[in-house]
């Protein structure tokens, strides 16, 4: 079922697996957070998020995310048909806070967080445990006057900075060996 593949260099230890054998979601992306990353191999970003979801919409696998217009990364989200959600294990969660406390624009995060990225439908790190590379199918931008439950916007835009939710179509899995 699974396989392994190479970048140029090393043998990268991952096998590919089924959205269904992913896992717990809500615990992967709420309390152990995830990297978002979007782009080609000139230009590509990535930012920490805690929000999102995984499922089964339009018939097919799918994972959400949530980007801000004002996060570096929303230009690689926009420009680009393709995205990957990167889950570490828990010694990179200093990594992860700086990914998602720093820009892009200021720094290489990659470099200072010793990520090396590898490049597939998107960029992904060779540290992640594991990969899900989506192609956007779907966005909408988050707003005033369409929340049901008036205290989870205020307790979440007070600023009124929504976000564009994305929903991608979960193409490939890797799993780290």
């Amino acid at each position: 079922m699974g396989a392994f593949f190479t970048r140029e260099g090393p043998n990268i230890p991952f096998t590919t697996i089924q959205p269904g054998e992913i896992g717990d979601c809500i615990d992967r992306i709420g309390r152990q957070w995830m990297l978002i990353t979007a782009g080609d191999e000139q230009h590509f970003n990535t930012m920490t998020a805690s929000w999102g979801g995984m499922g089964t919409l339009f018939n097919k696998p799918v994972a959400t995310i949530y980007v801000r217009p004002q996060r570096y990364t929303y230009q690689f989200t926009e420009q680009q048909d393709t995205f990957s959600l990167c889950f570490f294990d828990p010694c990179y969660r200093d990594a992860l806070t700086l990914c998602g406390t720093k820009s892009g624009r200021d720094i290489d995060k990659p470099r200072a967080c010793g990520l090396d990225p590898i490049f597939d439908t998107a960029p992904y790190f060779e540290q992640a445990q594991l990969v899900v590379l989506c192609r956007k199918l779907y966005y909408t931008d988050m707003g005033d006057g369409v929340f049901v439950d008036k205290s989870v916007e205020a307790a979440n835009y007070p600023e009124k900075d929504y976000h564009r939710l994305y929903i991608g179509e979960i193409e490939k899995v890797y799993r780290h060996l």
